[in-house]
C-alpha cells in the first residue's frame, strides 16, 4: 500500500489531475492570503516548504491566490510569491529535515529549469547582510536542506521558527524532534470530532459515571477482602458475591455505551484522538510533537504575531486524585 501511494505522487497521475481542475479537488480558504498578508505586514519572514515541484506549485498557489484556475499569461506573473519571503519547492521532505548534504539550486520561473547554488557557503562568503543579497537574485529554490533555510532567514536556534504541516511524520515529527523546530500541526478532522463529541457529551457524562461507580464497587469488595482475611462470615460473603453480579452487569452496560459513543465517531474507527478510555498512538504524537495544533493553518489570523502560547499543565494520576474534591487524603 505504501508502495502504491508512494509511486502515485512520483508518477503524476495524482498532480495531473488535480492541476488540470484544481477547483474540484481544492479547498480554499478565504482566510489564508489575508492571513499571510498580515504576518508579511508585521514583518515576520514567510517561506512555503513543499515536495511538490515548481509547475504543479505555481498551478495550485495561483488557483488559490486568485481564486479560479488562471490562463498561462497570469500563471507565470505568479503573483502570489509576494505571499512568501523564501519559497523552496521538491524539498523531498523529510529527507530535507535530516541530511545536510543536499543540495540547493535556483529555480527559474518561466521554464522550471534549475541553477547550481554554493548555498551556505555562498550566503557567508557574501558577507555582511549575505542572506539578503543571496535572496536579491531569486527567492525559489529546489531542493536544499534546513541548513539553507535556516541560513536564508537568519536563525540560529530552530525555537525561532514556526513550521505549520499537516503531515505528521513527514511535517511535525521530524522538524520538532530532530531540529527543535516550533510545530504548528493542521488536523481537519478536529470540527467534526469535537462537534460529534459535543453532541454526545450526555453519553460521555453518562460512561465516566458507570466507571467511577464500578471503581467503588471494586474498592469497596476490596475493603470487605481484608476483612474476611480477619474474620470470614457469611454476610462477607453474600455481599462479595453481590458485587461480583453488579460488576458483571456494570460491565455488560459500559460495553454498550461505550460502542455506542465509538460508533458516533466512526462505526468502525471511532474517535481519532482516543482509543477505547486511553489516548490513540495519533494523539500521543500530536501531544508530544506538536506545540500547537488547530483545524486550518488561517485559525492563526485570531492571535496576532506577538501572542505567545503555553502548554497547559500536565498531571500524573495521583495528582489527579489529590484535585478532586472527594478525595481524602490521610498522612501515616
Amino acid at each position: 500500500l505504501r508502495a502504491c501511494v508512494d509511486l502515485c505522487h512520483r508518477d503524476g497521475v495524482i498532480k495531473d489531475v488535480v492541476a488540470e481542475d484544481p477547483e474540484r479537488y481544492i479547498v480554499r480558504d478565504d482566510d489564508m492570503i489575508p492571513m499571510l498578508k498580515n504576518y508579511k505586514e508585521a514583518g515576520v519572514k514567510v517561506f512555503l516548504l513543499t515536495n511538490s515541484y515548481w509547475k504543479y506549485t505555481s498551478t495550485c498557489m495561483n488557483y488559490l491566490y486568485h481564486g479560479k484556475k488562471v490562463d498561462a499569461d497570469l500563471q507565470n506573473r505568479n503573483e502570489w510569491l509576494e505571499l512568501f519571503d523564501i519559497v523552496v519547492v521538491g524539498s523531498c521532505k523529510p529527507a530535507y529535515l535530516k541530511d545536510p548534504n543536499l543540495s540547493l539550486f535556483r529555480v527559474n520561473h518561466e521554464d522550471g529549469s534549475l541553477l547550481n547554488t554554493e548555498g551556505v557557503y555562498e550566503i557567508e562568503g557574501l558577507g555582511p547582510n549575505g542572506a539578503d543579497k543571496f535572496l536579491s537574485v531569486g527567492n525559489t529554490f529546489q531542493g536544499g536542506n534546513w541548513l539553507h533555510l535556516q541560513a536564508m532567514l537568519e536563525t540560529k536556534a530552530g525555537e525561532e521558527i514556526l513550521y505549520v504541516g499537516d503531515h505528521l511524520y513527514g511535517d511535525v515529527l521530524r522538524s520538532k524532534r530532530a531540529l527543535g523546530w516550533r510545530t504548528a500541526f493542521i488536523v481537519p478532522e478536529l470540527p467534526t470530532e469535537m462537534k460529534i463529541y459535543r453532541d454526545n457529551l450526555k453519553l460521555y457524562n453518562q460512561i465516566t459515571k458507570v466507571r467511577k461507580l464500578r471503581d467503588e464497587l471494586n474498592i469497596w469488595a476490596d475493603e470487605l477482602r481484608m476483612q474476611a482475611s480477619q474474620s470470614n462470615s457469611d454476610d462477607i460473603v453474600r455481599k462479595l458475591d453481590e458485587i461480583e453480579e453488579d460488576d458483571i452487569k456494570i460491565k455488560s452496560l459500559l460495553s454498550k455505551l461505550g460502542n455506542k459513543y465509538h460508533a458516533a465517531f466512526h462505526p468502525i474507527w471511532g474517535q481519532t484522538f482516543q482509543a477505547g478510555y486511553m489516548d490513540s498512538r495519533f494523539s500521543y504524537y500530536v501531544q508530544n510533537y506538536a506545540c500547537v495544533y488547530m483545524s486550518k493553518a488561517s485559525n492563526l489570523r485570531f492571535s496576532t504575531t506577538e501572542r505567545s502560547f503555553r502548554t497547559s499543565q500536565e498531571m500524573m494520576p495521583h495528582h489527579q486524585i489529590l484535585v478532586d474534591p472527594m478525595a481524602v487524603f490521610e498522612e501515616d
